[in-house]
């Protein structure tokens, strides 16, 4: 027809199969011999499997998804009414409190044995932010000195509400359009996406640490899976640009370097060479680092030009630069206010660990006490394992650099670098779950495997988070959100029907089965003795370390399943050594 302007998306592609409008026990295994829905959450959806547009059901999601955020950020936070420091919520209120208030050349310097910035620059611009907007409305509640420890109602409406309009401006976005292209690239139909999206959202460790205990971890997510969702579209300058913006917001966005940087190295080089690609990703990389820590630079400069001078500190990390620089030159503050925020960003004067975390190190320190060595050595012993746990997934992706790949690569470098790397807390679990959960959107992503292994990995990550909850007062919510995700995926301990045979008895289901029931049984057993059994008083962390050894075995689990699943999906091993039973293909 004349006129008429073409659509610039792709029409969604079709996928295969009888009955409806998709073979969804191909596809996803939602179905139970295609008459009914195998799991509450896809019964939820049942009505809508007929429909061919996303936006009729996309609404309903995104009104659920932020009634049960708003509805869980009723429960108190971190450090309510518990001095001195009181938490994480205080930590977070304090940096918009001398953002707004102090010059932006002695943010990473004030006072930072209360609550000092410790996050990257795009961190503090975010503070900044929603302190002005805060401060229009309350200027008390930001008060310099004068606001620490504030227990305002009216202001836990507004933090609250902050978390909530930065995640649906970030995160639920990027999780949006990386399952639309993830699921068309996978061949998974569009209600079947919908599902999928549902669960991720609804996902309850993310709810549980940014809406109810408090912070912001879903901002950076968010720019992470924007980074991998503009891997899939093929928009390489894109997803640099969104990975620096992560890494610039919390340094724990480090979990994912190694597979962003393996993919689009690999992108440049196959399947043929694209030396222009690699410059211009290159050059966009250092742009989008420059523009980040720009602000500090031009405030530090500023400072100079203007003859205002701070008396010169020792940098720290690199003492013995000061010998080599001129402390009155122009460059001389700009150096010191870098130095001083890297040495806040990576903190090694901390130690291997600060609190009972599930990963290696802390497991093996309940065996031997390993915290009593030179700090030097657990560095060392650190970054070798680390590097042995995050090097092969990142050669496989780097020789295949396919985007089927990238939530798997993404999931098993986390959980390596969650396992065996410097200064993780609990908190951390949600880095390597986030690209996991991921999978459900993929290729057989609704099926009772990875639902299974998926369901596994976040339940038991909300376990290991519990000691961190509990000590708020947040064991309601643990249970109710936990719980409620098990249910509507068909989970235990709700559900057994991700164990169920269907009559296709294999060794690797029954091996499964019987490794995750022996592991929910003893969360259940540990919840029963940690409510009701006081610990020996010559052992008052016994609980703790039990939950602490229990649940580093079962990361190291979920590390072993990525890892094999994306070698096999690779397809870098021998047709005959992986053979054709245990091949996994992908769409």
């Amino acid at each position: 027809m004349a006129g008429h302007t073409p659509s610039p998306h792709k029409p969604r592609r079709k996928v295969k199969g009888a009955g409806g409008s998709s073979n969804l026990s191909n596809s996803t295994s939602v179905e139970s011999s295609g008459r009914a829905p195998s799991f509450p959450l896809a019964a939820f959806f049942w009505p809508a499997r007929g429909s061919a547009s996303q936006w009729e059901i996309l609404p309903i999601i995104l009104m659920v998804v932020g009634l049960f955020r708003w509805a869980a950020g009723l429960w108190g936070y971190s450090g309510f009414q518990k001095p001195p420091m009181f938490g994480d919520y205080e930590a977070q209120r304090h940096w918009m409190e001398i953002t707004t208030h102090l010059p932006i050349t002695q943010w990473y310097f004030h006072d930072l044995q209360w609550w000092g910035l410790d996050y990257p620059p795009l961190t503090a611009y975010h503070s900044w932010l929603c302190g002005k907007i805060g401060s229009l409305i309350d200027p008390s509640w930001f008060a310099l000195y004068k606001s620490r420890g504030i227990h305002d109602p009216n202001l836990k409406i507004f933090m609250r509400g902050t978390v909530i309009v930065s995640e649906y401006l970030i995160y639920i976005p990027a999780v949006v359009i990386f399952v639309r292209r993830f699921s068309r690239l996978s061949g998974v139909t569009s209600w079947s996406a919908s599902i999928s999206l549902a669960a991720i959202l609804m996902q309850p460790g993310n709810i549980l640490i940014d809406h109810i205990h408090f912070q912001y971890n879903t901002v950076m997510l968010g720019f992470v899976v924007a980074s991998m969702s503009s891997m899939l579209a093929g928009r390489y300058l894109w997803s640099a640009v969104f990975f620096v913006a992560a890494l610039g917001f919390k340094q724990m966005a480090l979990y994912y370097a190694f597979p962003v940087f393996a993919f689009l190295l690999g992108s440049c080089f196959s399947p043929r060479i694209h030396v222009l690609r690699f410059i211009r990703i290159a050059l966009v990389t250092v742009i989008a680092f420059v523009i980040l820590v720009l602000p500090l630079v031009l405030g530090a400069y500023n400072e100079w030009k203007q003859g205002i001078r701070s008396k010169p500190t020792p940098l720290p990390l690199f003492p013995g630069l000061a010998a080599y620089l001129d402390p009155k030159a122009f460059y001389y503050p700009i150096v010191e206010q870098l130095v001083q925020m890297v040495h806040r960003v990576f903190p090694f004067a901390r130690g291997l660990f600060e609190d009972k975390v599930a990963n290696f190190w802390c497991a093996l320190n309940v065996v031997v006490k390993i915290k009593h060595l030179p700090a030097e050595l657990l560095q060392r012993f650190s970054l070798i394992a680390t590097l042995a746990s995050i090097i092969p997934p990142n050669l496989i992706l780097l020789v295949r650099p396919r985007k089927e790949l990238l939530p798997l690569a993404f999931a098993t470098t986390a959980w390596g670098f969650f396992l065996f790397s410097y200064q993780v807390h609990e908190k951390s679990v949600l880095l390597p779950l986030a690209p996991m959960t991921l999978l459900l959107a993929g290729s057989q992503g609704l099926s009772k495997e990875i639902r299974a292994w998926v369901g596994f990995a976040n339940i038991l990550g909300c376990w290991t988070m519990f000691p961190l909850l509990a000590r708020v007062d947040l064991r309601v919510p643990y249970a109710v959100l936990t719980l409620l995700w098990a249910y509507l995926l068909g989970l235990p301990p709700t559900s057994l029907s991700v164990y169920t045979l269907d009559g296709q008895a294999s060794f690797k289901k029954i091996v499964t089965a019987l490794i995750h029931g022996a592991f929910y049984l003893a969360m259940g057993i540990w919840h029963v003795f940690e409510h009701h059994l006081q610990p020996p008083p010559d052992k008052p962390d016994l609980w703790v370390v039990a939950n602490v050894g229990v649940g580093a075995a079962g990361f190291a689990l979920c590390y072993v399943w990525c890892f094999s699943r994306l070698l096999l999906q690779s397809d870098i091993l021998p047709k005959a050594l992986v053979g054709k039973k245990s091949k996994t293909k992908t769409n």
